[in-house]
């Protein structure tokens, strides 16, 4: 028994605007809108004696299945909109129920769409729902292909004109310090907000104890930021072993900066948002007007403004992801299995190709409004590449999470150029037996696709570039004798640009990673408190080399850099040196006295032994036993330890 059944569904949308996207993307043929998609399910001639029980409930599923296809267009795997731009796939897989059909039908589905060879089901996995997929903007054979031997016309180069000079904006004869870098940043003003926002939050968690809260102090601030700074110089398992005065944990210059219950003190009360604006924003928990960044708002735009204002970038540009990393229960935290940190906070970033210099990003936040979104691949680089602020004429190049023609295209109407990898599935792409090297490509409009042979299939989406210019690369090939040789073959333009352009954000998460301040914390926000640091950190330094590259200086590399802002910041830098006066070692001007005016009030632990003291040296500044069983005080000072200061 056969049974044949076609189910044609026509989708229409009566929006014109998309209906005119949909026509140009080719997912319409003169039908202002409407699209006839025609399946045909059917049973295989060898299954003829299957029972009508069986055939029936055979067919209910296969009506199951597609019906599912056609009910939910924004399902987490795969989106069916119109405007084809969102073809990445779910940050978090979920698990879903399986039907019980498999992705591959015993017996083989028969369609009549033939122009669209993505079409195809993928037959990883059984139990798996089969997608209806998308329609491709343009149709794709294998005519459409052609060799490197047939010429290409060569588009027009962009012109490049950017808003501002490229390179540092500051004076080109400036002479800048470590610190005045970092504080292009951290400005001063960055600095009384956060401070304000702590001691607020400090004294309401100090309100019901005995004790005050006492304000933290800009001087006491930039001690903390040497100190986190210098964390990331030199790494600790845990906090407390910066302090501690074993003979293995004996580090001398985190107690000169400040005491380790200070460093704890600052970090409990670190705060970047007002207490009171963020209880208005959780009173609107489960609304539209919930602002699930509220608590780093105040400095996460201040740190997007200092990276645009410092620097401006060159002509060649990209765009990437980069994960903070966390494992905190919160809802910014996402997975992603294929980057090195896989779980934390996704940023997308541009950065200059050049340098590696962070010029602006931004915080994902999660599925953006559906009716508004065309996927967070295009919205990501639509809000980046802000050609009002940048200019005309840039180089941009991205991943193949990112690239598709409405992106490219809607780009080039910015006078944007953009060049980056594509998908096999996004154009349909079928693998093709070919020796290494050999490069076949097709135009569309202004947009060029390139398949270039290496050790895989390389598939390349440019609005810039000549499909063949003639370049070559080298491989080492073993031979078929077993012997390694070295060999050219070629390669095509797109693909030697993009890989010298594409790691500008690569580059700067490896300056990032190498000296990073990011550590363990309670509160989520604080991660991002340190990821900022490391952020002005890094782009202060990079300021550093462009000035240094700009005088014909040699610059310092990123430890001295970070070694000399640690010293400024704690204020135990040579600029210092003379405002300071190093005690005399004398014991007669050492005198003692109590710390809260009260024999028992505010103890403190002694420098020389494990008990607490009311005492302390008036000149040292160290806490010290001065009863007749503890005689520290006068030890402290026969060992000729009095130039060692603890301020606690």
């Amino acid at each position: 028994m056969r049974m044949d059944i076609t189910l044609k569904v026509e989708c229409e949308d009566g929006n014109k605007e998309e209906n005119d996207d949909a026509v140009e993307n080719g997912e319409s043929s003169g039908n202002n809108g409407e699209h006839d998609e025609t399946f045909e399910l059917g049973d295989s001639s060898d299954e003829s004696d299957a029972s009508s029980v069986d055939s029936k409930e055979e067919l209910l599923d296969n009506l199951d299945l597609v019906l599912d296809q056609f009910s939910d267009p924004f399902d987490d795997d795969v989106d069916d909109n119109v405007d084809d731009v969102d073809w990445n796939p779910e940050v978090t897989p979920r698990k879903k129920k399986r039907t019980g059909l498999s992705s591959v039908s015993p017996s083989p589905a028969k369609s009549s769409r033939t122009a669209s060879p993505a079409s195809v089901q993928s037959k990883k996995g059984k139990g798996r729902k089969s997608k209806v997929s998308r329609s491709l903007p343009f149709s794709i054979s294998e005519d459409k292909w052609k060799s490197a031997d047939e010429p290409d016309i060569e588009p027009n180069q962009p012109i490049f004109r950017p808003r501002l000079t490229p390179g540092v904006q500051l004076v080109s004869n400036a002479s800048c310090s470590p610190l005045q870098y970092f504080e292009l940043f951290f400005s001063k003003s960055v600095m009384r907000t956060i401070l304000e926002n702590s001691n607020t939050y400090g004294a309401m968690r100090q309100k019901g104890t005995k004790k005050p809260w006492e304000d933290i102090s800009v001087k006491d601030f930039k001690r903390f930021l040497a100190m986190v700074i210098y964390m990331g110089l030199l790494k600790c398992f845990q906090m407390t072993d910066y302090w501690r005065k074993s003979d293995i944990y004996s580090l001398p210059y985190p107690a000169k900066v400040m005491s380790g219950r200070t460093f704890n003190r600052i970090c409990a009360a670190l705060h970047l948002s007002d207490p009171k604006v963020d209880a208005e924003n959780d009173a609107k928990k489960g609304t539209p007007e919930y602002d699930r960044l509220c608590r780093i708002k105040p400095l996460y735009q201040d740190i997007r403004d200092a990276c645009r204002a410092s620097f401006h970038p060159f002509q060649n540009i990209s765009i990437d992801e980069r994960m903070v990393a966390s494992k905190a229960r919160h809802g910014l935290k996402q997975y992603m299995k294929n980057k090195p940190t896989k779980w934390g906070y996704k940023l997308f970033v541009l950065a200059d190709s050049l340098c590696g210099y962070t010029w602006d990003f931004f915080i994902y936040e999660g599925k953006m409004n559906l009716e508004q979104s065309k996927g967070i691949s295009y919205d990501s680089v639509m809000i980046l590449a802000n050609a009002r602020l940048l200019g005309s004429g840039y180089k941009l190049f991205v991943d193949n999470f990112y690239t598709s023609p409405k992106l490219f295209r809607d780009l080039l109407a910015k006078k944007i150029w953009a060049c980056g990898t594509v998908r096999a599935n996004r154009i349909g792409h079928s693998k093709t037996v070919a020796p290494r090297g050999n490069i076949r490509w097709f135009r569309e409009d202004d947009l060029l696709f390139v398949e270039w042979k290496d050790k895989r299939d390389v598939l390349m989406c440019s609005t810039f570039h000549k499909a063949f210019n003639g370049d070559t690369i080298k491989r080492n090939v073993k031979g078929a004798d077993g012997v390694w040789a070295i060999q050219d073959f070629t390669v095509p333009a797109a693909v030697l640009d993009y890989n010298k352009h594409m790691g500008g954000v690569d580059l700067s998460d490896a300056l990032i990673g190498y000296y990073t301040v990011l550590h363990k914390t309670r509160k989520w926000y604080r991660s991002f408190f340190y990821h900022f640091v490391d952020i002005a950190v890094v782009n202060a330094f990079i300021l550093h080399q462009q000035m240094a590259k700009m005088k014909n200086q040699k610059p310092l590399t990123q430890k001295l850099f970070r070694e000399a802002l640690v010293r400024e910041l704690a204020g135990t830098g040579p600029e210092y040196t003379s405002d300071r006066t190093e005690p005399a070692c004398s014991t007669d001007s050492h005198l003692p006295k109590y710390i809260r005016g009260h024999s028992t009030f505010g103890r403190r632990k002694c420098k020389m032994c494990i008990h607490k003291t009311p005492v302390m040296c008036e000149t040292c500044e160290v806490h010290l036993c001065f009863v007749p069983n503890r005689q520290c005080y006068s030890e402290w000072h026969k060992s000729g330890r009095c130039d060692e200061s603890d301020t606690e």
